[in-house]
């Protein structure tokens, strides 16, 4: 006990002084001082394990079991068998020998990087992704101005807050009596943090890897031939912003270090919203929803025209601020703002674009090479509650008196012809790809997670469930379906793949489309719990790291390193097929985010975003014209319409 006091005294004189002004370093540029420094656990978080071969194996073929026919499965399990005991067995061994070696890092992260880095498709509407947040509560705060400001001066204070180690660690707490209090992390604060994800550990918490933060700020891709590169200068102190195609900087962070007043800031944005200058007859923006390879060359020629310092202005901004000068007409409309909007007024390369309407709707659309769904939701659930909490400025504030025509730059772009040609013809490919994309929603009013929960059902298992009834009432088919998982409770942890598509959701959901007067309500319900058990323990596996995806891509990429033939496992078609994720499928649930989506990542695929909350489940669905998403949707309601019948003991209506 004398030492815990001894801990106890020692943290309270180590107590974080009281707020103090903007342009101070004060209090007020930070949006909390966390008792335990951010990166705290990232030493002793554990290593993210690599999979026992004859585990991922028999993962592999499960997967594939409700996909092939038996005599496709006999061969795919033949090559699977043949491929464990042989060339498999040498790729595992040095697989692990490489991982040995690298402790500082996953051995998934490397081969990440490598596939989003070296992918030569256009990043919008292939990669990138969007969450939009909730409007503001105070409906006068949801002016475009004060909103902008306000998310403005939110994001500064996240970064600052951040950078100083001052942001509360990123933990998941199970026991948060025990683990989410004052004096745990008053204690913990002083366990060394070659140790401290121990002592979490030992009261159920998990903290999880925060490596990807860095790249929230100053950060971009650059396009280069073959493999692009991932850019940051946390020394640049301008805010990038774009508003009818044009683009502008001005300063945010004094050459102390302290944020601008938000008044100036305000000020600032004024300046930028009354400008009428016209939109360029060759908006720059385009640029970046170019192929890679062919955006590296133009990027050169740029560079080669006069452009570097402009083009350094935009690369090392804090971040960039794209001002819409339309409102959302509905939610159908919001998603295609956030998703792609006009290529002239986003950049699609910076690490996120914060998106803000003339009605002060607001979204980021992030590029995905550098971190995912984790680090960017933090982000926005600290800047949508700081910015709504504790607005910097309200529908009262004057904007600062100061000489925004000085302060503020209109950067300007020299452009030659083939330059413009560039243009015109990314203009061009960008209007035809977003010209065939479909984007459309549903809200499933008749029950959420509340009544599942109660049934003893899991809520995502049930979701997972319906988008396959849904494709087999639609196309009567099985196909490879993709659900993410965050990893990030290892160190450098990416995602794993959970295959939601397994022998149970196609019995369960050939019963309930083809044949639902064969089965009793009973016999249905038990279908429903073991796709709902089977889902559950494929989620904790791919959580935990024990999914097979990322094993067979890392033996892959290192098989490919030789530069010899691939083996025949990974030639074999039902292993292109599985690897072809029609329903590429993400979730989650926010307190600041209203809606996400994502494009299809094959072109006859669909990409469902979607929500399972109390009581309502959304869904956010996007596809090209190979499939038709307002037809899948309507069976996703039915299908979500029966299960919910089923469990509350009704029977199913044809």
């Amino acid at each position: 006990m004398a030492a815990q006091r001894l801990l106890l005294r020692r943290a309270a004189a180590a107590e974080p002084r009281a707020r103090r002004g903007y342009g101070s370093g004060g209090g007020a540029e930070y949006l909390h001082r966390s008792l335990v420094p951010t990166m705290h656990y990232q030493k002793s978080l554990p290593r993210l394990p690599v999979p026992k071969l004859e585990d991922t194996i028999r993962r592999y073929l499960n997967a594939q079991k409700p996909l092939l026919n038996d005599d496709q499965f006999r061969k795919t399990e033949e090559l699977a068998r043949h491929f464990e005991k042989g060339i498999g067995r040498q790729l595992h061994e040095q697989l692990v020998a490489q991982d040995n070696q690298n402790k500082h890092t996953s051995y998934i992260t490397g081969p990440w990087f490598d596939m989003y880095l070296k992918a030569r498709e256009p990043v919008v509407l292939n990669f990138n992704a969007f969450m939009s947040f909730h409007p503001d509560p105070k409906s006068e705060y949801n002016d475009q101005l004060i909103r902008a400001t306000n998310m403005t001066v939110s994001a500064l204070r996240f970064m600052k807050t951040f950078r100083a180690g001052y942001l509360e660690p990123e933990v998941f707490h199970l026991n948060p009596k025990k683990s989410d209090t004052e004096l745990f992390k008053k204690l913990i604060r002083f366990v060394p943090s070659s140790l401290s994800w121990f002592g979490a550990y030992m009261v159920n918490a998990y903290p999880l890897d925060m490596s990807q933060y860095f790249r929230l700020f100053n950060s971009t891709r650059l396009p280069k031939l073959n493999r692009d590169e991932l850019y940051i200068d946390e020394k640049a102190k301008h805010l990038l912003v774009l508003r009818n195609g044009n683009f502008y900087v001005f300063d945010v962070i004094d050459r102390d270090g302290n944020m601008l007043k938000p008044s100036e800031i305000q000020a600032h944005l004024k300046y930028i919203l009354s400008d009428n200058s016209p939109t360029p007859a060759f908006p720059l923006g385009y640029l970046s929803s170019e192929n890679r390879d062919t955006w590296a060359l133009l990027r050169k020629n740029l560079l080669d025209n006069g452009n570097e310092e402009a083009l350094q202005k935009v690369d090392s901004a804090v971040f960039c601020l794209s001002l819409d000068d339309f409102p959302v007409k509905d939610f159908v409309h919001l998603s295609h703002t956030m998703l792609h909007g006009d290529a002239a007024n986003r950049w699609y390369d910076k690490s996120f674009n914060l998106i803000i309407t003339k009605d002060g709707t607001a979204g980021v659309n992030f590029e995905h090479s550098w971190g995912d769904g984790v680090a960017v939701l933090r982000f926005q659930n600290e800047v949508f509650k700081d910015s709504v909490g504790e607005p910097a400025v309200s529908p009262q504030s004057q904007p600062a008196s100061v000489d925004s025509s000085g302060a503020v730059r209109r950067l300007d772009f020299k452009l030659n012809d083939a330059l413009k040609a560039g243009i015109t013809k990314a203009k061009q490919n960008f209007d035809s790809t977003v010209e065939a994309l479909t984007l459309d929603m549903i809200q499933f009013q008749k029950g959420g997670k509340d009544l599942l929960k109660q049934k003893k059902v899991s809520p995502d298992a049930v979701a997972q469930l319906a988008f396959q009834m849904a494709f087999l009432r639609q196309y009567n088919q099985t196909v490879a379906t993709y659900e993410s998982c965050s990893t990030a409770a290892f160190k450098h942890g990416r995602t794993e793949t959970i295959r939601p598509a397994s022998i149970h959701t196609k019995k369960c959901s050939e019963a309930f489309v083809k044949e639902p007067s064969k089965h009793s309500t009973e016999e249905l319900q038990k279908m429903i719990m073991e796709c709902s058990e089977y889902h559950g323990r494929l989620t904790k596996e791919a959580a935990m790291g024990q999914g097979f995806d990322r094993h067979l891509f890392g033996l892959r990429c290192l098989a490919l390193s030789k530069g010899t033939s691939l083996p025949d496992f990974y030639q074999d078609q039902a292993y292109a097929r599985l690897n072809h994720n029609i329903i590429s499928t993400s979730t989650l649930v926010s307190p600041a985010v209203q809606l996400g989506g994502f494009g299809p990542v094959v072109p006859d695929g669909f990409g469902v975003g979607y929500q399972v909350h109390g009581d309502w489940i959304g869904c956010n669905v996007s596809s090209y014209p190979a499939r038709n998403a307002k037809e899948f949707l309507q069976c996703i309601y039915k299908s979500l319409e029966d299960i919910f019948n089923v469990l509350k003991g009704k029977k199913i209506s044809s």
